[in-house]
This record gives C-alpha cells, sequence and structure tokens, in this order.
C-alpha cells in the first residue's frame, strides 16, 4: 500500500511524528495476506496470550484438522468447526477457554450474528460493535482486524502496550499514558492515525532492542 499521503500529513501536522518519520523511513505496515475474515478472526483467537513461535505451531495444526483428500492445510468453514470433537481440538493446542472462543466464533459467523463480508460499508466503531459481540474479542483484537485484515487507516489502539511505550518514547513522558492522553496527542494524526501507529511500534521495537543490547 502505498501512504505516501499518510506520511506528508503526519510530517506537515507533527513535528514529534515527523521527525520519527525521517528516523526510520518509509512505513512498511502490510495487510495479511489471509482474505478470508473468518480465517484472520480464527487466527486472531488463536494467537491471543501466547509466543508468536507456539502459536503458530497450533495454528498448523488446527488447519491440518481440516485437510482433505490429501490436500494442504487449511482453515474450516464455522458449521465444520462446530462439528470437530473436543478432543481433536484440545489435541491441536487449543485451550479449553479458546475451544469456546473459537465455537462461539464459528456460531455467530453461521447465524449472521457477525456481518462478514459487510463490514467495508461500516464505520470502525460500528466493525469494533459487532466483532466484541464474540466470546474472546474485545477491543484490542477488533482494532489490530481493522489494520491488518481491513486495512483501515484511521486506528489508534490506545490499549495496545506496544503504542503506549510508543507515546513514551516518543514524547518524553514519565509513565504511560492514560487513553484520554493518547487520543490528545493523536489528534492531528487523524485521518492517519493507523500510520502512526506503526511509527509508534517501530519506535518502541529499536528502544527495546537497543535496551537489550546493552
Amino acid at each position: 500500500m502505498n501512504y505516501a499521503a499518510a506520511i506528508r500529513h503526519l510530517k506537515k501536522s507533527d513535528p514529534v511524528m515527523r521527525a520519527i518519520i525521517e528516523r526510520f523511513g518509509r512505513c512498511e505496515l502490510a495487510r495479511e495476506s489471509e482474505s478470508d475474515e473468518f480465517a484472520a478472526l480464527a487466527d486472531a483467537i488463536i494467537y491471543q496470550q501466547l509466543a508468536y513461535a507456539a502459536a503458530k505451531t497450533i495454528a498448523q495444526r488446527f488447519r491440518q484438522l481440516y485437510a482433505v483428500n490429501g490436500g494442504g492445510p487449511r482453515m474450516p468453514r464455522p458449521d465444520e468447526l462446530l462439528e470437530t470433537p473436543a478432543a481433536k481440538l484440545r489435541a491441536a493446542g487449543l485451550s479449553k477457554q479458546k475451544m469456546s472462543y473459537m465455537r462461539d466464533l464459528a456460531r455467530k459467523a453461521g447465524d449472521g450474528t457477525l456481518t462478514l463480508g459487510r463490514f467495508s460499508g461500516m464505520t470502525d466503531e460500528q466493525v469494533i460493535e459487532n466483532l466484541t459481540q464474540v466470546k474472546g474479542i474485545g477491543r484490542w483484537t477488533a482494532e489490530m482486524f481493522l489494520i491488518f485484515s481491513l486495512g483501515r487507516l484511521d486506528v489508534l489502539p490506545v490499549g495496545d502496550l506496544g503504542v503506549q511505550y510508543g507515546f513514551v518514547h516518543a514524547f518524553k513522558l514519565r509513565k504511560l499514558p492514560k487513553p484520554e492522553r493518547m487520543h490528545q496527542l493523536g489528534e492531528k494524526w487523524k485521518p492517519y492515525r493507523t500510520v502512526a501507529t506503526w511509527y509508534l511500534w517501530r519506535l518502541r521495537r529499536e528502544v527495546t532492542s537497543a535496551r537489550k543490547g546493552k
């Protein structure tokens, strides 16, 4: 995706963000290759509160359950997931809690509670409200879906710890800021707060890496 307009706006509207952009160069934020919204949400649940490597292994095992006729691993349809015995899901590595979340996702996808495939006509808040009806999907997960699956450009996930620390480093704050403060500081970034978020994540990663290298 071309973020040229976003970069111009952020550099013009905020000297702090301009300095960060000049430090790190072009934005490398990319949408996920997974185009299936149900699959993207199922993955989001699998990856919650797990190290990346462990979650990736579980996600692969989960997909392998639905390989058909010698084909490769794949995400199930909602009805297939609901028909899968708990023992198989557990063997793939899903906890009891995550099995409950996945089944609730499948039920709400199947009965139309989730407006999968129709999010393009909804505002960010409407998408969040719709997704958070699913057990295990909170505002943070919904915001990550907005950013990485729907490619929305004006999301500022103030509940994200990396973003909070990004604000600390960018604005030389003494402690983690409250949501109201982050919204205030990020007001000038509209309508490209997603891109600003990526730069805050990037800043946080660099500071963390530098500290580990000492």
